[in-house]
């Protein structure tokens, strides 16, 4: 996918990352957690309130919680979103034959320095309602 403009970054010295949050196990316990992991380990600039979606994909599974988040990093992209994969692996995500299965912890990249990065955006209310608040709530405007 090709970058496209999401919000303009304010000017700073680290990196700025939107991340979309996702759990379906135990969802409240495992987003407070990611919340304080992402917020003693990096930067937590912002978030969006939590929401409550069905399923996309394999329907045999509880709702989902969602939410965004804001955060400022030191790390490049590809070695945040490795980041991102071992705090989901720190809440107990297991990795099964369901791509869109259940899990404890869902953290993907949707922005990296006000550039869009994840289609999901464009294509998914789970993303998109969450990003748009969340943008809203620190100053950002989407694109």
């Amino acid at each position: 996918m090709s970058l496209h403009p999401l919000y303009a970054q304010p000017d700073t010295s680290l990196n700025e990352c939107v991340i979309s949050l996702g759990s379906n196990i135990e969802p409240e316990r495992h987003a407070a957690e990611a919340l304080d992991i992402l917020d003693n380990e990096c930067e937590l600039v912002g978030r969006s309130r939590e929401i409550v979606t069905t399923p996309v994909g394999y329907q045999q599974q509880p709702n989902f919680l969602n939410a965004a988040l804001l955060v400022r990093t030191r790390l490049t992209m590809s070695d945040f979103r490795a980041y991102l994969k071992d705090v989901e692996d720190r809440l107990g995500r297991v990795r099964g034959p369901i791509k869109s299965g259940p899990r404890t912890m869902d953290l993907d990249i949707v922005a990296w320095n006000g550039e869009l990065v994840d289609d999901g955006y464009l294509h998914q209310d789970y993303v998109r309602v969450p990003v748009d608040e969340l943008l809203a709530a620190t100053g950002r405007a989407s694109a």
